[in-house]
């Protein structure tokens, strides 16, 4: 489910939406960064910075559009990697299992509302800008499946997703330069639309092909009545693995 094996041309045949909005992402990215590099011989790359970056008293003053798109625009080389990396790992099953419609429906929506809850609760000379309130809105959608739609996601996968959600919402609270409140509203957004956007989802075995071998299934909904998801040695194991990854990224912040 979130383990990615195609090949370039499969992987943007399959995941349309993904690819789209990743190649936005990086093309921007470059755009402002060589605007500023080569001292505006590159038109237009400080424009678009200045009229998409989100400003709360700019929001105020009328200019709405900025509640859009902050989504699209990155400050710094490890933040565009970083969330474009996330949208490529852990997209591709919602986009299969909602539809192209949907699942930018709840992308764009999940990123809107992070902006929203930004705006309402910051002062009027806060900035910010990035795709990560969308990206936790996705991770809300997957929260939910893994409390009330146990059918879509199975053991393993909901262990992984358990593990890069709490991990994420530590670092949230660890960096000082995260939007705390994009995260927390992308999240809750994500979680508050799953129910009726996944009301006539099919589980993303079902879209990813036939099985891995002939007569044996590649998913049964039933192992969640056969195995806790988090027994004691689990948790405890999941736990160091967390602390674990929490020093390094640590350590490389502070090499960077």
């Amino acid at each position: 489910m979130f383990i990615r094996n195609e090949t370039f041309y499969s992987y943007r045949k399959n995941y349309p939406v993904i690819t789209t909005l990743t190649i936005i992402h990086l093309i921007l990215f470059l755009w402002i960064n060589l605007s500023y590099l080569t001292g505006g011989a590159i038109p237009f790359g400080r424009l678009i910075l200045h009229l998409g970056l989100g400003n709360t008293g700019a929001i105020a003053d009328g200019e709405f559009w900025r509640l859009i798109t902050p989504i699209f625009l990155h400050e710094g080389m490890r933040h565009v990697l970083f969330n474009s990396i996330s949208l490529i790992l852990f997209g591709p099953a919602l986009e299969k299992m909602l539809g192209t419609v949907k699942f930018l429906t709840v992308y764009l929506g999940a990123g809107v509302l992070a902006n929203i809850g930004t705006f309402f609760l910051t002062s009027p000379m806060y900035s910010h800008l990035g795709a990560s309130g969308a990206i936790f809105g996705l991770f809300g959608v997957y929260l939910y499946m893994v409390l009330y739609r146990k059918d879509l996601i199975d053991a393993m996968n909901a262990q992984i997703i358990s593990i890069i959600l709490i991990l994420g919402v530590v670092m949230t609270f660890l960096n000082p330069q995260i939007n705390i409140l994009g995260h927390l509203f992308g999240l809750i957004a994500g979680a508050a639309v799953a129910p009726p956007i996944l009301k006539n989802a099919k589980p993303f075995y079902m879209q990813a092909g036939p099985p891995v071998s002939k007569g044996e299934a590649a998913f049964n909904p039933n192992r969640w009545q056969k195995r806790r998801i988090f027994t004691g040695r689990g948790l405890a194991r999941a736990v160091g693995w967390v602390f674990v990854v929490l020093v390094i990224i640590g350590i490389l912040s502070n090499l960077f």
